[in-house]
């Protein structure tokens, strides 16, 4: 027995070892596209205009000293053994650091929070409760106590997802530019000047086209790819060191950083805004987390980027330190350094590779954008799965086509890298900072270390950052206006339709109607209870919303089986499907009213089809049937109105609860067995649809709770109607100029040029009912 567990666990281990090679040569093409095109035009970008050559190479040295030392501490020390670890159940990204905050310290910007949510498995409770004497504590205090605080820290989060878009529209400009630019070096000649202009705008406009198909039907290229690319520019590197410069290898020193600022002065200190291009991409280690592990990330960075982009920037160095005075422009571009004979098989790899590299960030711009639209902070769009075996890769048409109409104005608008790169360079370098700020709060709020530490942390890596920020934003008059112009664009949508949200939900919370009234109305709710099941679609979590009073003023009648569905999203990436729905009900149990509150993590895929709503009917039933909350006709105000509803599965989750059924029974003695099974049968018999519910063998159910679940079938089989509220907001009177420019054009506008919520785009038009307000906050 010894030696078959040893066995065992030897295989295991080796298929675990397998599955973490696998991932991290996958990450190859996902993570590190970015990062590895870098090299097409960091030197570019860093001698452009700021430092010229002289006859001494310590120009050169000194630009090498500064990549190989910002690689070291900002990928590897900073993210590859620090940020990572600060994920938020596996994933990771600038809303992941905020979700991972907002529920340490209470300061979540979700209006319809529960403390029925920080039961979810998915919350870490053993990092919950830091140590009231800590600073922690205080801080944890200081930031629930403060809205003011509490918004600067949403328009942090904000910024950094800001710039990420910005990023998404600036990575694919200079990443193709740069790579399509070897096109005139290999042509060598001089009418062929700008013919690299076109060519990039061709490539994007492919590269924008082919999003619709999803990543997962190149995706395999994409490693190879990556891996090819990486070994072309280490294998060229390798080459030009030997060749030109075996002595670039002193250039590692930091001492060659402090002579080059010594001797550039202010103009070195400009350059800056080039060498930190070299890092671009470095974020997406963090972002592309959920898809990898961390392990898996570490692994391919250490083994194989980095060494490789070490290996290709001592290359490029060492070319140029040999050739101090080149006639044409490209003296100190990528291509020059590539042995003639190669060029153009390099210029293939690397538009394949700045293709890759685009590719990545284009996706994680859809992702970003899918978290901040789940947790409220930017208009509704369309989100379409590209794929039903991968998890995450989506596709979003308006972003997508707003991102290619903004990449080939910046191509076409500025035609040289030099100005792309100080763009692109403020967009990188400002998340990072952004990344920085949140880590500190994390390290005191979440790990619950000493704040010494979190200083140290911030002070570090804060000063190395702000030097380059500083560096980038000097140029702001030469591209790097562009990133500013995109965030503040975007910033000014997301928080006009956050505040916006915010104010709808509170005028709900204040107008909604009071379960006393509803009780004075008896089981009848003085209205006509027809057959059928109506589904209520509302944002409160408790009450009744003012769209039901509304409506059975207007039109007294209503089906005899109410349910009440909240769907909200809660700031965890994934809810299991066991904890999904929070069934309850709303006064006596003969009144048939049900609040269903249905979770969804900020990366999670709601349904949107047939199977969600068996699945509400099967979770109704499971909960009449298990009696797990008796009535309840406690006001919905109460604070603990989470203790009075249940937790139930899904049907396909909850396999050993209840079943439904409908047409015909299944008579196949394989689906179950029917000798153990009890059958709940509907006497309607004239109708064009059968349904029964088959449940598990137990004790004997009451007579209230059968009449309770044979009126839900019947329900079932009567059809299901779909009431929708459309409200239309209004600022008050009384309200500030800026106000009601916000309320009456800005937030209106978003309104109605987004998408309808995703569980109203596949209800079924004839199903539907759309009940219309004012609502004037």
């Amino acid at each position: 027995m010894d030696l078959e567990s040893g066995l065992y666990q030897n295989r295991v281990k080796k298929e675990s070892w397998r599955t973490l090679l696998t991932l991290a040569y996958q990450s190859l093409g996902v993570v590190y596209g970015d990062l590895s095109t870098s090299p097409l035009y960091v030197y570019k970008s860093t001698f452009a205009e700021d430092i010229e050559h002289s006859e001494t190479n310590e120009e050169i040295y000194g630009v090498l000293s500064f990549v190989f030392w910002t690689l070291t501490l900002v990928p590897l020390l900073k993210y590859v053994f620090i940020v990572l670890r600060a994920d938020d159940n596996g994933e990771g990204g600038t809303f992941a650091l905020y979700s991972l905050i907002c529920r340490h310290a209470r300061v979540n910007s979700l209006p319809n929070c529960q403390l029925a949510d920080e039961d979810l498995s998915t919350y870490k409770k053993d990092i919950l409760a830091p140590n009231p004497t800590t600073f922690g504590s205080s801080l944890k205090s200081t930031l629930e106590r403060h809205r003011v605080l509490q918004k600067c820290l949403l328009v942090l989060a904000l910024i950094g997802t800001c710039m990420v878009i910005g990023d998404g529209v600036l990575t694919p400009a200079i990443s193709v530019f740069s790579a399509v630019s070897g096109v005139e070096l290999a042509m060598a000649k001089e009418h062929h000047k700008y013919v690299e202009v076109p060519v990039a705008c061709i490539v994007l406009i492919g590269l924008f086209a082919l999003q619709h198909y999803g990543t997962h039907r190149v995706g395999f290229l994409f490693a190879p790819v990556v891996i090819m690319w990486l070994l072309c520019i280490s294998s060229i590197g390798v080459y030009n060191i030997f060749r030109w410069n075996p002595h670039v290898y002193q250039a590692l020193s930091p001492y060659y950083m402090y002579k080059f600022l010594k001797k550039t002065q202010r103009g070195g200190w400009m350059s800056l805004g080039g060498i930190l291009l070299c890092i671009t991409g470095s974020e997406a280690m963090f972002a592309d987390l959920g898809h990898f592990s961390q392990l898996s990330i570490k692994i391919a960075f250490t083994s194989i980027v980095y060494p490789s982009l070490i290996l290709a920037y001592m290359g490029q160095a060492a070319y140029l330190s040999q050739h101090h005075v080149i006639e044409n422009d490209y003296r100190i571009g990528f291509y020059v350094s590539v042995p003639e004979k190669l060029r153009w098989p390099v210029l293939a790899i690397a538009i394949l590779a700045a293709v890759v590299g685009s590719q990545a960030i284009i996706t994680g711009t859809f992702s970003i954008i899918k978290q901040c639209s789940a947790l409220g902070c930017f208009p509704r769009v369309k989100i379409v799965h590209t794929s039903s075996k991968v998890h995450g890769q989506i596709y979003i048409p308006e972003i997508n086509w707003i991102l290619m109409l903004l990449c080939l104005a910046v191509t076409i608008g500025f035609r040289d890298t030099k100005r792309m790169g100080n763009a692109s360079g403020l967009a990188v370098i400002t998340v990072m900072l952004v990344t920085t700020c949140l880590m500190s709060l994390v390290i005191v709020l979440c790990w619950h270390q000493n704040i010494f530490l979190a200083l140290c942390f911030v002070l570090f890596f804060g000063t190395i950052e702000a030097l380059y920020f500083s560096a980038s934003l000097i140029k702001f008059l030469e591209g790097a206006w562009v990133p500013i112009v995109l965030a503040l664009t975007f910033m000014l949508v997301m928080y006009v339709w956050h505040y916006g949200t915010l104010k709808k939900y509170e005028f709900d919370v204040q107008n909604k109607v009071s379960v006393d009234w509803l009780l004075s109305l008896g089981p009848s709710l003085g209205i006509v209870r027809v057959r059928g099941i109506g589904l209520i679609h509302t944002e409160l979590v408790s009450g009744i919303p003012a769209i039901f009073s509304h409506f059975v003023t207007n039109l007294p009648a209503f089906h005899q089986v109410l349910v009440f569905i909240c769907i909200k999203s809660v700031p965890v990436p994934h809810v299991r499907h066991e904890e999904r729905f929070l069934v309850g009900h709303i006064g006596p149990r003969e009144y048939r009213l049900y609040r269903c509150i249905v979770r969804y993590g900020y990366r999670d895929v709601q349904k949107d089809d047939l199977e969600f709503e068996n699945d509400i009917v099967c979770t109704l039933a499971e909960f009449i049937r298990t009696g797990k909350v008796g009535p309840n006709s406690v006001d919905e105000n109460s604070t603990k109105q989470d203790e009075k509803m249940a937790v139930v599965g899904t049907p396909s989750t909850h396999v050993e609860g209840i079943q439904m059924r409908e047409d015909e029974v299944d008579n196949n003695p394989a689906s179950a067995s029917t000798s153990e099974l009890k059958e709940i049968q509907s006497p309607v018999v004239q109708l064009r649809k059968r349904v029964r519910f088959v449940i598990p063998d137990s004790p004997e159910i009451d007579r209230g709770v059968r009449e309770e679940l044979q009126d839900l079938m019947e329900a079932r089989e009567a059809g299901v109607a779909y009431i929708l509220g459309h409200s239309y907001v209004r600022a008050k009177q009384g309200s500030s100029l800026l106000k009601k420019f916000v309320i009456n054009y800005g937030y209106d506008l978003l309104r109605r040029n987004s998408r309808a919520p995703t569980y109203a785009l596949s209800v079924p038009h004839a199903s539907t009912l759309e009940v219309g307000m004012a609502y004037h906050v």
